[in-house]
């Protein structure tokens, strides 16, 4: 049977909210990809990251204000990855499966003049004092008014090119398990030779799906905390979706069906996925449900 090329990528239930937490549930997550790749896939793995971003912000926070000669500079694709990483190769090693796993630190361009960086919209980082909020105003960052205080916003530009996708590429027709563009990639303006950082986020699954386009995968899996994506959500008429086309999709999309920061960017994803390739699939289902996602038997799949 031929193995199917897939980009899969992991929600916030993957990976727990606290270091403990994640030791504990990339072990459960390590199962479901071994099951995957049992079943006769080729995976690359992106994964979620915001609980993480927030805690190592406060973190770096906090020693900002006892070291102030010292820069902040957070990094959770490194430690996620790591965590993974491991949980994979041991998953796969109790099942008698030998594939290499590795994590590529993936740095992901974004457009100077996205009109996202006009319009910061992504929460990071903790609740802020006034005192607080007006210091991260003084040094030129957003702030926002929220229920408890105040909290650092950020842009969210969309993907352009993935700076890393040749090593991605490689490593997975060379057959390992590759874990990349955590947290939707670190966002990078390229500038001549150089890559500067850009004060912003990107939407991991717009990333994820980006990464599918570029490895011309068979299918892009994205696991959440349902089954399957629904219309009409939380009214009397909600109904899940299960086999749907494109054009159902952007349908629905048009009509205003999803959240702007749950379903409509997964959506989004799937829909550029599967418009810049043939015999494509997309698929949306829980972790739990994943291996039977694959398979055809659940999910909102679109074709």
């Amino acid at each position: 049977m031929k193995r199917k090329k897939i980009v899969v990528a992991l929600g916030h239930k993957a990976l727990g909210t606290t270091l403990p937490e994640q030791k504990a549930a990339v072990k459960r997550s390590a199962k479901v990809i071994a099951d995957l790749v049992a079943a006769g896939a080729d995976v690359v793995i992106t994964h979620s990251n915001a609980p993480q971003v927030g805690m190592i912000h406060m973190a770096m926070n906090e020693f900002g204000k006892m070291h102030t000669d010292y820069s902040a500079a957070p990094m959770s694709e490194g430690y996620i990855g790591y965590d993974l990483q491991n949980a994979i190769r041991a998953e796969l090693l109790r099942r008698g499966i030998f594939k290499t796993t590795s994590t590529i630190l993936t740095q992901v361009e974004v457009d100077p003049y996205d009109d996202a960086f006009n319009n910061p919209v992504k929460l990071i980082g903790r609740t802020l004092t006034k005192e607080e909020a007006d210091a991260e105003e003084e040094k030129g960052n957003y702030v926002t008014k929220t229920e408890d205080g105040y909290r650092r916003i950020v842009a969210a530009p969309k993907p352009q090119d993935i700076v890393e996708i040749d090593s991605i590429r490689l490593l997975l027709d060379a057959g390992q398990v590759v874990i990349a563009a955590g947290g939707g990639g670190i966002p990078v303006l390229p500038q001549n030779e150089e890559l500067k950082g850009a004060s912003a986020v990107i939407e991991k699954d717009l990333t994820s799906g980006l990464m599918a386009e570029m490895l011309n995968a068979d299918m892009l899996m994205i696991l959440t905390s349902v089954e399957n994506v629904s219309i009409n959500y939380g009214t009397p008429d909600e109904k899940p979706l299960e086999h749907i086309t494109v054009a159902d999709a952007k349908k629905y999309i048009a009509e205003g069906q999803f959240g702007e920061n749950s379903m409509l960017p997964k959506m989004e994803a799937a829909v550029s996925f599967l418009e810049k390739g043939i015999g494509r699939t997309a698929v949306i289902t829980s972790i739990d449900s994943a291996l039977a996602g694959f398979q055809g038997k659940t999910g909102t799949i679109i074709e």
